[in-house]
């Protein structure tokens, strides 16, 4: 499982032409799912997520989680982490987890994460 996090003070995602998910303060996710990836992955890979203290607290410091500032998540499934260029100019994508197991854990992440903060979910 691969996470692309961004903290962002406001962030959104357009497809053609149309706002489908925003958010103010808070993390824009990208979400990869491998073959591998299980739901005690995804567990990890959450807790690290709602805690990582990355946000500046009154100090200036990067010292406070998403609770913390009241933010929220953009979580943008995005099977396309796995690509794999290390042979020729086309990449494949052997790696990323078959639909079915990548939107499952997928939708586990997204539920477990609405637990604990705002969720805002792109489905491409």
């Amino acid at each position: 499982m691969r996470f692309v996090i961004q903290r962002v003070n406001n962030a959104s995602v357009t497809v053609d032409g149309n706002k489908i998910g925003e958010i103010q303060k808070g993390l824009l996710v990208l979400a990869g799912v491998c073959g591998e990836d299980t739901l005690q992955i995804a567990d990890k890979m959450i807790r690290k997520l709602i805690g990582m203290r990355i946000f500046e607290d009154q100090d200036g410091k990067t010292n406070l989680d998403l609770k913390s500032v009241d933010g929220a998540l953009l979580i943008v499934s995005q099977f396309t982490l796995y690509a794999d260029c290390k042979k020729g100019n086309r990449p494949s994508f052997i790696r990323a987890g078959n639909p079915v197991h990548a939107e499952q854990l997928y939708e586990y992440i997204i539920q477990q994460c609405k637990k604990e903060v705002p969720v805002v979910v792109v489905c491409p």
